[in-house]
Formats: structure tokens, sequence, C-alpha cells
């Protein structure tokens, strides 16, 4: 969920400390990886469990990124403007050009939805870019005026793009329950709760702070369900 190349080795390790006797993959069709009957090990996004993924997937646990604001497991997300921009009240970006990443994401797009919502702002001119890290390239190419995007990516992505770290934070959304390990094989679940934990606490300094993955935290099945389900953008 989060294997941007500069995290790349740092997860490799991370990966061979789960010591799951698996291949980590990247795969083209999320829905059809999510929906394996055999899948072992995955995470996906908390809008995809809720919307349906609950059915068939267990949890297993949420990483902790450490994200100020937030308790362990949860996170919010940034709604970013170019740094000229001296806008900073969503209601005047309501007829502007706003990236989202996905209609199934729920840092990128049901987060906005129900920040906006919670605002009486309806958001008129909305463009889907397919990923956080294009959504914020639009911002700096100047497509879109305001992107909402994950605040764990985007503290990634200014690490390693110096671009981004011209562009202005107007705000955060509310918090809500973390990009969670799932798995399709209920029997499995102990060990691998218990595979991840080790793995975690086993990471060296340096790994942590690449991967800024502190904890693994119990966040509830009904936390996941609680969700807000916006409607397609």
């Amino acid at each position: 969920m989060y294997d941007r190349p500069a995290l790349r080795e740092a997860h490799d390790r991370f990966w061979a400390a789960l010591d799951l006797g698996l291949t980590r993959t990247d795969p083209d069709d999320l829905w059809a990886h999510w929906h394996d009957p055999e899948l072992l090990f995955s995470q996906t996004c908390g809008l995809p469990y809720a919307l349906g993924l609950h059915k068939h997937l267990t949890l297993l646990g949420t990483p902790d990124f450490d994200l100020p604001g937030c308790p362990p497991g949860y996170y919010n997300s940034v709604l970013v403007t170019r740094g000229d921009d001296t806008r900073s009240d969503i209601a005047a970006f309501a007829d502007a050009p706003v990236a989202f990443n996905q209609s199934h994401s729920q840092s990128g797009w049901g987060s906005l939805y129900s920040y906006a919502s919670a605002r009486g702002v309806t958001l008129s001119h909305l463009i889907g870019t397919g990923g956080h890290t294009a959504s914020v390239q639009a911002l700096l190419e100047g497509r879109v005026d305001l992107a909402c995007v994950d605040a764990h990516t985007f503290r990634l992505i200014c690490r390693d793009t110096p671009e981004a770290r011209t562009l202005r934070v107007i705000d955060h959304t509310p918090p809500t329950p973390g990009t969670p390990y799932v798995t399709a094989l209920p029997e499995r679940v102990e060990e691998l709760r218990s595979k991840l934990r080790a793995a975690i606490a086993g990471l060296n300094g340096e790994d942590r702070a690449i991967l800024c993955l502190h904890g693994l935290a119990d966040v509830s099945h009904e936390a996941y369900l609680a969700l807000p389900i916006p409607p397609d953008p």
C-alpha cells in the first residue's frame, strides 16, 4: 500500500522477517487479488473493506504510522494546495478543479467528501488521478488547485520529492481507521498476527524511521464498518 521506491529495500527486509514463504507481489488487479479465496496476506484500504471486503477477509491488525493527531492505527488526509494559492477554506475551492485519487479510497475520496459535506460544500469539478502521487503531480503542474492526500503518503512524498515541499497544507481531515492487514484464511489469523508483531518489533532503527512503522494496532471490525460510504464521484 505504501511501497514507494525509497522504501523498497526496507520493505524487502520487513517482508523477509514476516517469513510467510511467499514472494511479495504488486498485483495489477487489486479487486481480484483481494477476492482470492486463498489470499494469505495483504493490505487494503478501509473503504473497500467497508464496501464489501469484510464479508470474506479477516482483519489481522492495522499498522501504526504515528501520525500527529491520530490515535494508533488511525490516519487522516491533508488538503493541499500550491504555496502561492492564498485560499484556506474549502468553500473557496467549490468550483475549482480538485483532485481525488480513486472512488474507493477512504483517504483520497471518502475523507474529502465527508470533510466538504460537513461544511456544506459541494465540490463541482472533481478530477480522478488514479493515485496520491498523481494527485500531487497534478497540483504541482497546475492541472488542479486542491488535492486530498493520505497524510502518511504525503509525508513520504515530501521526503523524496523536493517540489512537494513547496505545497501548502490548508487542513487535515478527521482521523479514520487506517489501512489494515488482512487475510482470506481465518484459520491462519493468530499465526499471522504473531508474525506481524514480531516483524514490526524487530525492525532496526533505520528501517523503522524509513517506514514510519511503530506498531500493530487492534482497530475493530466495527470501526471500519462505521465509515460513511460516499457517493461515486
